[in-house]
């Protein structure tokens, strides 16, 4: 399918995105960006919304790859957690992922993510938001849930991946799918058909 076009290089290490990209055919090669995400609070002026924060640092990890590798389609992407205007980030402990995990319990929160393409000087971003109504679980379900996920809820702000264990932690979830897991394909997919990137 894709023998004739361009390297395409995901610039994340998410194995979920990967996983996404994978399942619809598209031909890849995974690099992740070196942009230090400890620091990423330095790419973006306090009181920027949520995704706006999303888009800005999925587009300087597409930019950080791209000066590697110019001559390939790259895709950057991020996810931001954030309940109204507060930006929750990856806990450092589990007992962060319990306290992250109080704070949302019976409550909405949205997730915002974001794709940027980047290949000989076009870039195209996308972005689309979620939201995600937490049920009031119990204290000792929460025991449960955090001895059973162990160290992965230390890789996902909310201390969650909906698309394992964490699935048991939601009432509802209203939006797409694949925004829930980090990235918006269907947006990208047409803009890799638009460019000739893949085939139409």
């Amino acid at each position: 399918m894709q023998d004739e076009y361009p390297e395409v290089i995901l610039a994340s290490a998410s194995g979920a995105r990967a996983a996404i990209l994978a399942s619809a055919g598209i031909r890849f090669r995974q690099l992740p960006s070196a942009l230090n995400e400890a620091e990423e609070h330095k790419y973006f002026a306090s009181g920027t919304s949520p995704i706006e924060v999303a888009k800005t640092l999925a587009k300087l990890k597409a930019e950080n790859v791209h000066a590697w590798e110019p001559g390939a389609v790259v895709i950057g992407a991020d996810q931001v957690l954030a309940i109204g205007s507060e930006i929750l980030q990856k806990p450092r402990s589990q007992a962060e992922a319990r306290s992250q995990l109080q704070r949302l319990r019976g409550r909405s929160h949205e997730l915002h993510s974001a794709a940027v393409l980047l290949y000989k000087g076009h870039a195209a971003c996308f972005a689309d938001t979620a939201i995600l109504d937490m049920r009031d679980f119990s204290d000792p379900f929460l025991d449960w849930y955090l001895e059973a996920a162990g160290e992965a809820v230390l890789t996902s702000a909310g201390a969650y991946h909906i698309e394992g264990l964490g699935i048991h932690l939601f009432s509802q979830t209203k939006g797409d799918y694949f925004t829930i897991l980090g990235l918006p394909v269907l947006p990208l997919l047409e803009e890799l058909r638009r460019i000739s990137v893949i085939s139409k």
